[in-house]
Protein backbone atom coordinates (compact mmCIF):
# COMPACT_ATOMS: atom_id res chain seq x y z
CA UNK A 1 0.00 0.00 0.00
CA UNK A 2 1.89 3.67 -1.07
CA UNK A 3 0.69 5.55 2.55
CA UNK A 4 1.87 9.03 1.33
CA UNK A 5 0.47 12.17 2.31
CA UNK A 6 -0.63 14.71 -0.20
CA UNK A 7 1.92 16.87 -1.13
CA UNK A 8 3.65 13.52 -2.24
CA UNK A 9 0.69 12.28 -5.02
CA UNK A 10 0.71 16.46 -6.21
CA UNK A 11 4.63 16.45 -6.44
CA UNK A 12 3.50 12.90 -8.58
CA UNK A 13 1.38 14.60 -10.80
CA UNK A 14 3.43 17.54 -11.44
CA UNK A 15 6.65 15.64 -12.20
CA UNK A 16 4.66 13.22 -14.58
CA UNK A 17 3.21 16.48 -16.60
CA UNK A 18 6.90 17.91 -16.68
CA UNK A 19 7.72 15.31 -17.97
CA UNK A 20 5.27 14.87 -21.03
CA UNK A 21 5.90 18.94 -21.76
CA UNK A 22 9.40 17.98 -22.30
CA UNK A 23 9.39 15.39 -24.57
CA UNK A 24 9.66 11.86 -22.08
CA UNK A 25 7.09 9.28 -22.31
CA UNK A 26 4.31 8.53 -19.82
CA UNK A 27 5.10 6.72 -17.10
CA UNK A 28 2.66 5.21 -14.22
CA UNK A 29 5.38 5.31 -11.71
CA UNK A 30 7.19 8.41 -11.17
CA UNK A 31 10.43 8.68 -8.92
CA UNK A 32 9.82 11.83 -6.62
CA UNK A 33 13.20 12.45 -4.30
CA UNK A 34 12.46 13.88 -0.74
CA UNK A 35 14.15 16.63 0.61
CA UNK A 36 17.14 16.85 2.96
CA UNK A 37 17.77 12.57 2.41
CA UNK A 38 19.37 10.52 0.19
CA UNK A 39 16.25 8.77 -0.60
CA UNK A 40 13.64 8.53 -3.11
CA UNK A 41 9.81 6.98 -3.37
CA UNK A 42 7.85 5.73 -5.88
CA UNK A 43 4.38 7.19 -6.72
CA UNK A 44 1.96 5.60 -8.88
CA UNK A 45 0.11 8.58 -11.94
CA UNK A 46 -2.79 7.68 -13.61
CA UNK A 47 -2.31 9.37 -16.62
CA UNK A 48 -0.78 12.42 -18.59
CA UNK A 49 -1.18 14.21 -21.62
CA UNK A 50 0.01 17.21 -23.62
CA UNK A 51 -2.83 20.09 -24.51
CA UNK A 52 -3.40 23.11 -26.67
CA UNK A 53 -0.97 21.12 -29.28
CA UNK A 54 1.83 20.64 -27.08
CA UNK A 55 2.02 24.29 -25.38
CA UNK A 56 0.59 23.03 -22.12
CA UNK A 57 0.20 19.68 -20.49
CA UNK A 58 -1.97 17.78 -17.55
CA UNK A 59 -0.90 14.80 -15.21
CA UNK A 60 -3.82 13.13 -12.62
CA UNK A 61 -2.77 10.55 -9.62
CA UNK A 62 -5.34 10.22 -7.02
CA UNK A 63 -4.29 10.72 -3.44
CA UNK A 64 -4.26 6.67 -1.36
CA UNK A 65 -3.21 7.28 2.11
CA UNK A 66 -4.17 3.89 2.79
CA UNK A 67 -6.35 4.63 5.61
CA UNK A 68 -10.69 4.29 5.51
CA UNK A 69 -11.47 7.49 7.44
CA UNK A 70 -8.77 9.92 5.74
CA UNK A 71 -10.21 12.58 3.75
CA UNK A 72 -7.97 12.77 1.23
CA UNK A 73 -8.24 9.24 0.15
CA UNK A 74 -8.83 8.46 -3.25
CA UNK A 75 -8.86 12.23 -4.28
CA UNK A 76 -8.02 13.13 -7.61
CA UNK A 77 -5.51 15.50 -8.48
CA UNK A 78 -4.98 17.78 -11.44
CA UNK A 79 -1.69 19.12 -12.45
CA UNK A 80 -1.32 21.45 -15.27
CA UNK A 81 1.95 22.85 -16.45
CA UNK A 82 3.26 25.34 -19.36
CA UNK A 83 6.51 26.85 -19.75
CA UNK A 84 7.14 30.53 -20.79
CA UNK A 85 11.15 32.34 -21.32
CA UNK A 86 12.25 33.87 -18.21
CA UNK A 87 15.45 35.57 -16.80
CA UNK A 88 15.63 34.65 -13.17
CA UNK A 89 16.79 36.95 -10.30
CA UNK A 90 18.87 34.22 -8.28
CA UNK A 91 17.29 33.50 -4.85
CA UNK A 92 14.52 35.74 -5.89
CA UNK A 93 11.23 33.87 -3.75
CA UNK A 94 7.76 35.18 -4.57
CA UNK A 95 4.65 36.05 -2.07
CA UNK A 96 3.83 32.46 -1.85
CA UNK A 97 7.30 31.45 -0.93
CA UNK A 98 8.75 29.86 -4.25
CA UNK A 99 11.46 30.48 -5.96
CA UNK A 100 11.49 32.44 -9.58
CA UNK A 101 11.52 29.89 -12.00
CA UNK A 102 8.43 27.95 -10.43
CA UNK A 103 4.97 30.24 -10.75
CA UNK A 104 2.79 28.14 -8.45
CA UNK A 105 -1.37 28.44 -8.27
CA UNK A 106 -3.33 27.26 -6.43
CA UNK A 107 -6.69 26.32 -8.59
CA UNK A 108 -10.10 24.96 -8.02
CA UNK A 109 -10.31 23.08 -4.35
CA UNK A 110 -6.67 24.22 -2.99
CA UNK A 111 -7.32 25.83 0.19
CA UNK A 112 -5.89 29.19 0.93
CA UNK A 113 -5.71 31.56 3.87
CA UNK A 114 -8.49 33.71 3.95
CA UNK A 115 -6.93 36.89 5.03
CA UNK A 116 -4.49 36.69 2.53
CA UNK A 117 -5.73 34.64 -0.71
CA UNK A 118 -2.01 32.94 -0.57
CA UNK A 119 -2.10 29.09 -0.64
CA UNK A 120 -2.20 26.64 2.05
CA UNK A 121 0.85 25.08 1.59
CA UNK A 122 3.69 24.07 4.06
CA UNK A 123 7.56 24.38 3.25
CA UNK A 124 7.82 20.43 2.70
CA UNK A 125 5.62 21.01 -0.18
CA UNK A 126 7.41 23.44 -1.64
CA UNK A 127 10.84 22.05 -1.29
CA UNK A 128 9.29 18.89 -2.46
CA UNK A 129 7.82 20.62 -5.94
CA UNK A 130 11.43 22.38 -6.04
CA UNK A 131 13.83 19.40 -5.99
CA UNK A 132 11.88 16.84 -8.18
CA UNK A 133 10.95 19.98 -11.21
CA UNK A 134 14.29 21.93 -11.57
CA UNK A 135 16.41 19.30 -12.84
CA UNK A 136 13.71 18.47 -15.75
CA UNK A 137 13.45 22.05 -16.82
CA UNK A 138 14.95 23.40 -19.78
CA UNK A 139 17.83 26.06 -19.55
CA UNK A 140 16.25 29.65 -19.74
CA UNK A 141 12.19 28.87 -18.63
CA UNK A 142 10.26 29.13 -16.16
CA UNK A 143 7.54 26.33 -14.79
CA UNK A 144 3.80 27.66 -14.78
CA UNK A 145 2.15 25.47 -12.24
CA UNK A 146 -1.70 24.78 -11.62
CA UNK A 147 -2.81 22.32 -9.13
CA UNK A 148 -6.59 21.46 -8.94
CA UNK A 149 -8.18 19.54 -6.55
CA UNK A 150 -11.73 18.58 -7.93
CA UNK A 151 -13.39 17.33 -5.01
CA UNK A 152 -10.92 19.28 -2.69
CA UNK A 153 -13.50 22.00 -1.86
CA UNK A 154 -16.41 19.80 -1.07
CA UNK A 155 -14.61 17.75 1.18
CA UNK A 156 -12.80 20.49 3.12
CA UNK A 157 -16.01 21.25 4.63
CA UNK A 158 -15.91 18.08 6.61
CA UNK A 159 -12.61 19.32 8.21
CA UNK A 160 -11.55 21.91 10.13
CA UNK A 161 -9.94 24.05 8.00
CA UNK A 162 -12.17 26.99 8.22
CA UNK A 163 -11.63 27.17 11.88
CA UNK A 164 -7.81 27.87 10.90
CA UNK A 165 -9.33 30.56 8.45
CA UNK A 166 -8.48 28.22 5.75
CA UNK A 167 -11.08 28.69 2.79
CA UNK A 168 -12.10 27.43 -0.70
CA UNK A 169 -10.50 23.65 -0.73
CA UNK A 170 -7.81 21.72 1.35
CA UNK A 171 -4.36 22.62 2.33
CA UNK A 172 -1.19 21.12 1.24
CA UNK A 173 0.22 20.75 4.71
CA UNK A 174 2.70 17.95 5.02
CA UNK A 175 5.75 17.93 6.34
CA UNK A 176 7.00 14.57 5.65
CA UNK A 177 6.11 11.78 2.90
CA UNK A 178 4.72 8.83 4.50
CA UNK A 179 1.21 8.87 6.44
CA UNK A 180 1.09 9.57 10.24
CA UNK A 181 -2.03 7.66 11.83
CA UNK A 182 -2.93 10.20 14.27
CA UNK A 183 -5.71 7.57 16.35
CA UNK A 184 -3.38 4.92 15.81
CA UNK A 185 -0.73 2.75 17.88
CA UNK A 186 1.75 3.57 15.77
CA UNK A 187 1.42 6.43 16.15
CA UNK A 188 1.73 6.76 19.72
CA UNK A 189 4.54 4.36 19.65
CA UNK A 190 6.52 7.01 17.19
CA UNK A 191 5.67 10.48 19.22
CA UNK A 192 7.12 8.11 22.49
CA UNK A 193 10.61 7.16 20.60
CA UNK A 194 10.77 10.95 19.26
CA UNK A 195 10.04 12.19 23.04
CA UNK A 196 12.64 9.39 24.47
CA UNK A 197 15.30 10.63 21.65
CA UNK A 198 14.93 14.14 23.21
CA UNK A 199 15.01 13.89 26.05
CA UNK A 200 18.20 11.83 26.21
CA UNK A 201 20.02 14.41 24.49
CA UNK A 202 23.13 16.03 26.93
CA UNK A 203 21.85 19.49 25.44
CA UNK A 204 17.75 18.63 26.79
CA UNK A 205 16.85 21.19 29.05
CA UNK A 206 13.98 19.60 30.25
CA UNK A 207 11.07 21.90 28.11
CA UNK A 208 8.60 20.71 25.67
CA UNK A 209 5.75 21.63 23.32
CA UNK A 210 3.34 19.51 22.48
CA UNK A 211 0.97 19.93 19.31
CA UNK A 212 -1.72 18.02 18.07
CA UNK A 213 -1.52 18.49 14.28
CA UNK A 214 0.19 20.71 11.60
CA UNK A 215 -1.58 24.13 12.25
CA UNK A 216 0.06 23.72 15.45
CA UNK A 217 3.14 23.24 14.21
CA UNK A 218 3.58 25.95 11.88
CA UNK A 219 1.89 28.62 14.08
CA UNK A 220 4.07 26.89 17.55
CA UNK A 221 7.13 28.21 15.22
CA UNK A 222 6.03 30.88 13.53
CA UNK A 223 5.14 32.42 17.49
CA UNK A 224 8.95 31.05 18.35
CA UNK A 225 9.05 28.27 20.58
CA UNK A 226 12.10 25.82 20.28
CA UNK A 227 11.88 24.14 17.17
CA UNK A 228 13.93 21.22 18.08
CA UNK A 229 11.65 20.45 21.27
CA UNK A 230 8.13 20.25 19.92
CA UNK A 231 6.72 17.26 19.32
CA UNK A 232 3.97 16.66 16.97
CA UNK A 233 1.13 14.09 19.23
CA UNK A 234 -1.49 13.28 17.03
CA UNK A 235 -4.78 12.63 19.65
CA UNK A 236 -2.77 10.55 21.99
CA UNK A 237 -2.21 13.24 24.19
CA UNK A 238 -2.76 10.80 27.92
CA UNK A 239 -0.39 8.49 27.28
CA UNK A 240 2.48 11.15 26.08
CA UNK A 241 1.74 13.15 29.07
CA UNK A 242 2.95 10.25 31.35
CA UNK A 243 6.09 9.41 29.16
CA UNK A 244 7.12 12.95 29.38
CA UNK A 245 6.98 12.77 33.31
CA UNK A 246 9.25 9.24 32.85
CA UNK A 247 11.43 10.61 30.77
CA UNK A 248 12.08 13.80 33.18
CA UNK A 249 10.50 16.68 31.52
CA UNK A 250 10.23 19.60 33.49
CA UNK A 251 8.16 21.80 31.70
CA UNK A 252 5.98 20.72 29.29
CA UNK A 253 3.34 23.24 27.02
CA UNK A 254 0.17 21.75 25.49
CA UNK A 255 0.28 24.61 22.50
CA UNK A 256 -3.15 24.10 20.54
CA UNK A 257 -6.88 25.13 18.91
CA UNK A 258 -9.48 25.84 21.83
CA UNK A 259 -11.78 23.78 20.38
CA UNK A 260 -9.36 20.25 20.21
CA UNK A 261 -7.61 21.14 23.77
CA UNK A 262 -11.34 21.74 25.31
CA UNK A 263 -11.52 18.57 26.04
CA UNK A 264 -8.95 18.09 28.11
CA UNK A 265 -10.52 20.62 30.48
CA UNK A 266 -13.00 18.14 30.60
CA UNK A 267 -11.01 15.00 31.41
CA UNK A 268 -10.46 13.45 27.73
CA UNK A 269 -7.09 13.06 27.05
CA UNK A 270 -7.82 10.89 23.32
CA UNK A 271 -8.64 13.81 21.57
CA UNK A 272 -9.82 12.01 18.03
CA UNK A 273 -13.47 12.66 17.52
CA UNK A 274 -14.23 9.05 16.83
CA UNK A 275 -13.52 8.05 20.38
CA UNK A 276 -15.03 11.30 22.08
CA UNK A 277 -16.61 14.36 22.04
CA UNK A 278 -18.65 16.25 24.21
CA UNK A 279 -16.96 19.55 23.69
CA UNK A 280 -20.21 21.83 24.27
CA UNK A 281 -20.83 19.89 27.39
CA UNK A 282 -17.47 20.49 28.62
CA UNK A 283 -17.87 24.21 27.91
CA UNK A 284 -21.44 24.54 29.22
CA UNK A 285 -19.66 23.31 32.34
CA UNK A 286 -17.09 25.63 32.13
CA UNK A 287 -19.65 28.55 32.01
CA UNK A 288 -21.88 27.43 35.44
CA UNK A 289 -18.70 26.77 37.50
CA UNK A 290 -17.83 30.27 36.29
CA UNK A 291 -21.26 31.30 37.37
CA UNK A 292 -22.57 33.11 34.12
CA UNK A 293 -25.66 34.06 33.63
CA UNK A 294 -28.41 31.24 32.47
CA UNK A 295 -29.07 32.88 29.00
CA UNK A 296 -25.72 32.82 28.04
CA UNK A 297 -25.30 29.75 29.24
CA UNK A 298 -28.36 28.36 26.63
CA UNK A 299 -26.31 30.09 23.83
CA UNK A 300 -23.67 28.09 24.32
CA UNK A 301 -25.29 25.06 24.62
CA UNK A 302 -27.23 25.73 21.48
CA UNK A 303 -24.24 26.66 19.54
CA UNK A 304 -23.12 24.18 16.95
CA UNK A 305 -19.20 24.12 17.73
CA UNK A 306 -17.09 25.40 20.10
CA UNK A 307 -15.71 28.35 17.83
CA UNK A 308 -19.55 29.50 17.21
CA UNK A 309 -19.97 29.38 21.03
CA UNK A 310 -17.00 31.98 21.26
CA UNK A 311 -17.85 34.33 18.52
CA UNK A 312 -21.91 34.55 19.71
CA UNK A 313 -20.44 34.92 23.73
CA UNK A 314 -18.26 37.47 22.33
CA UNK A 315 -20.77 39.24 20.55
CA UNK A 316 -23.45 39.38 23.64
CA UNK A 317 -20.87 39.45 26.19
CA UNK A 318 -17.11 40.20 25.74
CA UNK A 319 -15.82 39.44 29.37
CA UNK A 320 -18.09 36.46 29.78
CA UNK A 321 -16.17 34.80 26.98
CA UNK A 322 -12.95 35.85 28.56
CA UNK A 323 -13.44 34.15 31.70
CA UNK A 324 -14.70 30.95 29.95
CA UNK A 325 -11.92 30.97 27.95
CA UNK A 326 -9.19 31.55 30.93
CA UNK A 327 -11.02 28.58 32.68
CA UNK A 328 -10.36 26.81 30.24
CA UNK A 329 -7.29 27.36 29.56
CA UNK A 330 -6.71 26.49 33.78
CA UNK A 331 -8.72 23.55 34.05
CA UNK A 332 -6.58 22.26 30.95
CA UNK A 333 -3.09 22.52 33.22
CA UNK A 334 -5.01 20.96 35.95
CA UNK A 335 -6.94 17.93 34.73
CA UNK A 336 -3.48 17.70 32.35
CA UNK A 337 -1.50 17.33 36.21
CA UNK A 338 -4.01 15.15 38.04
CA UNK A 339 -3.73 12.68 34.98
CA UNK A 340 -0.17 12.11 35.25
CA UNK A 341 -0.49 11.74 38.92
CA UNK A 342 -3.16 9.36 38.71
CA UNK A 343 -0.17 6.67 36.95
CA UNK A 344 2.68 8.20 38.95
CA UNK A 345 4.06 10.92 41.56
CA UNK A 346 5.91 13.80 39.31
CA UNK A 347 6.63 17.31 39.99
CA UNK A 348 6.20 17.99 35.90
CA UNK A 349 4.59 21.68 35.32
CA UNK A 350 1.79 21.57 32.45
CA UNK A 351 1.48 24.86 31.06
CA UNK A 352 -1.40 25.46 28.34
CA UNK A 353 -1.67 28.45 25.58
CA UNK A 354 -4.85 28.58 22.91
CA UNK A 355 -5.31 30.03 20.30
CA UNK A 356 -8.36 30.25 18.03
CA UNK A 357 -9.87 30.10 13.92
CA UNK A 358 -8.09 32.89 13.38
CA UNK A 359 -4.84 31.57 14.34
CA UNK A 360 -4.63 34.40 17.25
CA UNK A 361 -2.85 33.24 20.26
CA UNK A 362 -5.19 34.20 23.00
CA UNK A 363 -5.34 32.06 25.78
CA UNK A 364 -2.67 30.88 28.31
CA UNK A 365 -3.01 29.04 31.84
CA UNK A 366 -0.90 30.07 34.52
CA UNK A 367 1.59 27.90 34.33
CA UNK A 368 1.56 28.55 30.19
CA UNK A 369 2.39 32.14 30.80
CA UNK A 370 4.49 31.74 32.83
CA UNK A 371 6.62 29.18 30.37
CA UNK A 372 6.02 31.56 27.70
CA UNK A 373 7.81 34.35 29.41
CA UNK A 374 10.05 32.62 30.54
CA UNK A 375 11.21 32.22 26.50
CA UNK A 376 10.87 35.74 26.03
CA UNK A 377 8.05 35.44 24.16
CA UNK A 378 5.02 37.65 24.98
CA UNK A 379 1.20 36.81 24.73
CA UNK A 380 -1.08 39.34 22.74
Amino acid sequence: MNEFTLPVWVVAAAKSATNILIGNKFKDIEIIDLPNQKQSINVPVCSSALLDNGERSLAVSHCESGLPLDITRGLEIWAYTQFSKATFQCGKIDENGFPDWLDFHAGYGVGKFGLSGQPCISQFARDLLCINLYPLLPKGVSIKLEIVLPEGKDRALKTSNAAFGIVDGLSLIGTQAEVQISASPDQLKNCKEILQEICSKSTFDGFLTFVIGENGMDLAKKFGLPTNQIIKTGNWLGPLLVAAAENGVKKLLLFGYHGKLVKLSGGIFHTHHHLADGRLEILTSLAVREGISFDLIQLISKATSVENALLSLETRNPVAASMIWERMAKEIEIKSRNYVNRYMSSSIEIGSVLFDRKRQIRWAGFDGLKQINSLGLILK
